[in-house]
């Protein structure tokens, strides 16, 4: 039977981080090839566009979760990105808004250095953005967006990087 599970798994050290350090965010790619045929990494692109980084510290997550339905028969995984981001300015009010029409593919970048594809094939909406100035002096100040996509499979993880898969990175300036 083709869902056999094929490996066990041992305990695992204690040499990982939670967080996430990075995420490059594409506008959406419709078919985009993936050259590897793993359905679990992916080595390079035949048609990459370009990603524009956004460097995170702090409380941004990503999280995947498997549903399955014994009784439809079906199973697929929802991916959540929640990003915090620091400061506002006029120029990521205007990028909000176009990642409010669009549906990104977005890369992210754990602590541990691992990257992952989310939104391959459907892509990721932004299901809502939080402007924020605070209420104190010592409150965050900046926006919080909350990214949501359904997929057939689990984010696969990028075997080389970024760079070398053939995607073009921007990296932002400090406003």
């Amino acid at each position: 039977m083709p869902c056999d599970i094929t490996l066990g798994r041992a305990v695992q050290c204690k040499n990982v981080l939670g967080g996430l350090r990075a995420v490059y965010i594409m506008n959406f790619i419709k078919n985009l090839e993936v050259e590897d045929g793993n359905d679990d990494s992916i080595e390079s692109f035949d048609n990459a566009g370009t990603a524009y980084k956004y460097e995170l510290k702090g409380v941004s997550s990503f999280e995947q979760t498997i549903i399955s339905s014994r009784d439809n028969g079906s199973t697929y995984v929802e991916q959540k990105l929640s990003l915090d981001l620091k400061k506002l300015s006029i120029a990521d009010h205007k990028q909000l808004k176009l990642l409010s029409y669009g549906r990104p593919q977005i890369f992210v970048e754990d602590n541990n250095g691992n990257i992952f594809l989310a939104g391959l094939a459907k892509g990721m909406e932004l299901t809502s953005a939080t402007i924020s100035t605070g209420a104190s002096m010592g409150d965050m100040s900046g926006y919080k967006l909350e990214f949501v996509g359904t997929e057939f499979i689990a984010a696969r993880f990028l075997v080389n990087s970024l760079a070398s898969t053939g995607v073009a990175v921007v990296v932002g300036s400090v406003a």
